[in-house]
C-alpha cells in the first residue's frame, strides 16, 4: 500500500509540473487581451482558436468543473467578497491560481510526510485525497476570515462615526461636508468605504446612491441601517441630525447586546481549555503527592 500511495503522488506531481511548465510556457498576456477585446464587440459565443494556458486559465477551468454555478455567477461573488474584504486589487482568475498553488503544495507537503514519515497506507491515499481538497479551500477559508473580520470592525466604528457626524451636522456643516470631516479624523475599513463613497459622489452620484452603494459593499446591518436611515431621511424631509442621533443610540444598544452575548459564550468556550488543559496539571500537582503516599504505605 505504501508503494501505491508512493506511485499516485508521484504522478500527481508530475501532472502539476507539466501543467505549471506549459502555463509559464504560453503568452503571459494573452488572457488579458481576450478579455479587452471582448470590450470591443467581440462575440464570447464564437470558438476561440488557442484557449488560454495561463496559470489563472487552467486553475479557474478546474474550478468550474467542481461548482455548480455559471462561470459569472462565481465571477460576480467573488468580486463581491472581495470587496467586501477590502481587497478591491483581487480578481477572480488570480483567486482560482492561488488556490492551485496551495493545492499543489499541501499535496507535496503531505507526500514529503508519506515518505519521511510512519504512516499506514490507508491513512496515506486518505491524506493524498484530503490534502489537495484543503490546499484548494484554504484560500476560500481565509478571505471569509477576513470578510468576517473587517465587517466586525465597521460595525463596532459605525456608533463613532454617526457621533461625529451629528456633532458636524448639528454645527451647521452639509451631510456631505460632514461625511469629509468624519472621515479626516477617523481611520480604517469605514474611513475608507466613506472615501469611496465620497468619490462616487464627486463623479457624478447623489449622496443617496452614493451610500447605498456603500452599504452594498459591506453588506453590513449597521451600514444597512445607516443608509436606510439616510435615504428616508432625504426623502421625507427629515432632520438628518435627530435622525443620525437616534440611530446612534440604536447601534450602541446592538453593540451592548453583542458584548453581552460574547460574555455569556464565554463561560462555555473556556470550559474545553479547563478540563483538558487545566484540570489534568492540576490533579497532576495535588493528588500525584497523595497518591505516592499510599502506594509506599500500602507496599510496606
Amino acid at each position: 500500500m505504501p508503494t501505491v500511495a508512493l506511485v499516485l503522488g508521484l504522478a500527481l506531481i508530475a501532472f502539476a509540473v507539466i501543467t505549471v511548465v506549459r502555463a509559464l510556457a504560453a503568452p503571459a498576456r494573452k488572457g488579458e487581451v481576450v478579455e479587452q477585446i471582448g470590450v470591443y464587440g467581440y462575440d464570447p459565443s464564437a470558438p476561440q482558436e488557442v484557449a488560454d494556458r495561463s496559470i489563472e486559465g487552467i486553475a479557474q477551468t478546474i474550478s468550474g468543473v467542481f461548482s455548480l454555478k455559471s462561470k459569472q455567477e462565481r465571477e460576480e461573488e467573488l468580486r463581491a467578497k472581495f470587496i467586501a474584504a477590502g481587497q478591491y486589487h483581487a480578481t477572480p482568475r488570480a483567486f482560482a491560481a492561488r488556490q492551485l498553488l496551495f493545492a499543489v503544495a499541501c499535496l507535496v507537503l503531505w507526500i514529503g510526510v508519506v515518505l519521511f514519515g510512519n504512516t499506514s497506507g490507508v491513512i496515506s491515499v486518505f491524506g493524498l485525497i484530503v490534502a489537495p481538497l484543503f490546499g484548494w479551500s484554504l484560500p476560500s477559508i481565509l478571505l471569509s476570515r477576513a470578510l468576517k473580520r473587517r465587517n466586525g470592525q465597521i460595525d463596532r466604528e459605525l456608533p463613532s462615526l454617526i457621533d461625529l457626524l451629528v456633532v458636524t451636522v448639528e454645527a451647521g456643516i452639509g451631510f456631505v461636508g460632514a461625511l469629509r470631516l468624519a472621515t479626516e479624523q477617523l481611520e480604517g475599513p469605514l474611513a475608507e468605504e466613506v472615501r469611496l463613497a465620497l468619490q462616487e459622489q464627486n463623479m457624478g452620484r447623489s449622496t443617496s446612491e452614493a451610500i447605498e452603494r456603500m452599504a452594498q459593499r459591506t453588506n453590513t446591518p449597521g451600514t444597512r441601517s445607516f443608509a436606510r436611515a439616510i435615504i428616508q431621511g432625504e426623502t421625507l424631509g427629515v432632520s438628518i441630525g435627530q435622525i443620525l442621533r437616534n440611530l446612534a443610540d440604536e447601534l450602541r444598544k446592538k453593540r451592548k447586546a453583542r458584548a453581552e452575548e460574547q460574555a455569556q459564550k464565554a463561560p462555555v468556550k473556556m470550559l474545553f481549555p479547563l478540563i483538558f488543559l487545566i484540570f489534568p496539571a492540576m490533579f497532576v500537582i495535588l493528588l500525584l503527592p497523595a497518591v505516592i503516599s499510599i502506594s509506599h504505605a500500602l507496599s510496606s
